[in-house]
């Protein structure tokens, strides 16, 4: 299953096999003008979509499942346009270079660039994510009309969910999680909670959902979960492009990747400046948000499909037998992690909560902020106002996946650290009051954070990939 999965990834995607979608946009709806359907010259399209033709042409940095260059960026949110154009004499909203309301829109302000992040250790990820939400939720159910809860699930803070007396939901002082997760109707439809531990501003809940979404963004292939059995929607001759079992074949081939590692050279005077650099990065605050390891317990490293969080428009528990993978299993290609006493702490650095870094959103010239929020229903005022919350970077292998922050406009972790702000304003005040030196040994730890070749039998390992003896991370864990 696996190993097709593999094959899948790497597949590249031809007519033959259904990809484009003539007829219907990146997300699936019908065209706005069916007079101009996306056949050639009018195949492919840089910014609305279809981009591309391979999984692996974007997610190859430095190995298959990680992040990509700048050049491979996404205009996510564009590919609700027919045909991005930049006409303005186009008639017709969302189809070549007006918005839902009428207006022009740029190449800045059409979707959110984003940055190709990567998956490795993505299993491990959406477990935590998994684990995280059912703790809050038993927290939700548990809070009686008229009294409060505090949302802590593995030692990272949600703020305060309030039930009122009639039994409806205040979740105005909960913090960290997308609209999707706190907007709630009444008391019988309770806020989720859910954490959406995928793309960069928290908008996917798990790799499943990911992959039915990008198929038909970047490549017009169209999953027969998400558009029906026997169904040709797109308009281009072919029927169930890819099914059940393929979607599954490629959630178990990521949920599987290696995790990254660190390597720290043999040399006395980078090891001191890593060790300098780890003691600074927790005195300054940093690990407020990027956590070094979160804990996964209850077997929490057994990765199902279907997901318990699964949306509509991908398999539901029930529709299908669960598959089950060990994440731990020694078959599985290294790096990977291991079980300490039943828990398994996944080193990622980040809390997966979004936060607002950026200079805020009353700031008009806020070079960070997105223009759209995906989180929000498509078209209205809330989803053109934008967005300044990002989900905390996962610091792990991030060395070896340049360029940095969400839009990927950074090419060192210097400019990536020093572009904080909002949320972060303590700490980054902190960092300007540092020597060099202290600064310097925060770049050489960083520096450490890496992709390991497929295969690496340790996690710390030194230049020659042999594992070295290195002292736990200066944090106690929760």
């Amino acid at each position: 299953l696996i190993a097709f999965g593999d094959r899948l990834f790497h597949a590249v995607w031809t007519p033959q096999d259904g990809a484009g979608r003539p007829f219907s946009n990146g997300f699936g709806a019908p065209l706005q003008d069916f007079e101009a359907p996306l056949l050639f010259p009018r195949n492919f399209n840089r910014v609305s979509g279809p981009d591309s033709n391979s999984c692996f042409g974007c997610h190859n940095l430095p190995v298959s499942g990680g992040g990509g260059d700048f050049v491979t960026g996404i205009f996510a949110g564009a590919q609700r346009f027919d045909f991005a154009t930049f006409d303005v004499t186009d008639p017709f909203p969302i189809s070549g270079s007006k918005d839902e309301q009428g207006n022009a829109v740029t190449l800045q302000s059409i979707g959110n660039f984003r940055s190709t992040v990567g998956f490795l250790g993505g299993g491990f990820i959406e477990m935590l994510a998994r684990q995280m939400t059912e703790e809050l939720q038993i927290l939700r159910d548990a809070t009686l009309p008229g009294k409060s809860t505090v949302l802590v699930t593995k030692g990272v803070f949600f703020g305060v969910l309030i039930r009122n007396m009639d039994g409806s939901w205040d979740t105005t002082q909960v913090v960290g999680l997308p609209g999707s997760s706190t907007t709630s109707t009444g008391p019988t439809k309770p806020p989720s909670l859910l954490i959406l531990p995928f793309q960069q501003a928290g908008a996917v809940v798990g790799l499943r959902e990911f992959t039915n979404s990008a198929l038909n963004h970047h490549f017009g292939i169209q999953s027969e979960e998400r558009f029906g059995d026997g169904f040709d929607p797109d308009g281009d001759g072919y029927q169930n492009e890819v099914t059940i079992a393929d979607v599954t074949a490629m959630a178990i081939y990521q949920a599987t990747l290696p995790v990254p590692g660190r390597i720290i050279p043999d040399d006395p005077q980078i090891e001191a400046a890593v060790k300098l650099g780890e003691q600074t990065f927790v005195t300054l605050g940093c690990v407020s948000c990027h956590v070094p390891a979160l804990p996964l317990t209850d077997d929490g490293w057994i990765f199902t499909e279907p997901g318990p969080y699964n949306p509509p428009g991908n398999l539901q528990p029930g529709q299908a037998p669960i598959v089950s993978v060990d994440l731990l299993s020694s078959s599985l290609p290294n790096p990977r992690l291991k079980k300490q006493t039943n828990v398994v702490w996944v080193p990622m650095f980040s809390d997966l909560k979004l936060h607002d870094i950026t200079s805020g959103p009353n700031d008009p010239q806020n070079p960070h902020k997105d223009p759209l929020d995906l989180n929000a229903p498509q078209g209205t005022k809330a989803f053109l106002a934008g967005t300044t919350r990002f989900l905390t970077r996962r610091l792990w292998g991030s060395a070896s996946e340049p360029p940095f922050f969400h839009h990927g406009k950074f090419l060192t972790f210097r400019d990536a650290i020093e572009a904080h702000g909002g949320e972060a304003t303590a700490q980054i005040n902190a960092w300007w009051a540092l020597s060099d030196t202290k600064k310097n040994a925060v770049i050489e730890f960083l520096k450490t954070l890496v992709v390991l070749p497929k295969g690496t039998s340790c996690l710390v390992c030194n230049p020659k990939l042999t594992p070295k003896r290195w002292p736990a991370f200066p944090w106690p864990p929760p």
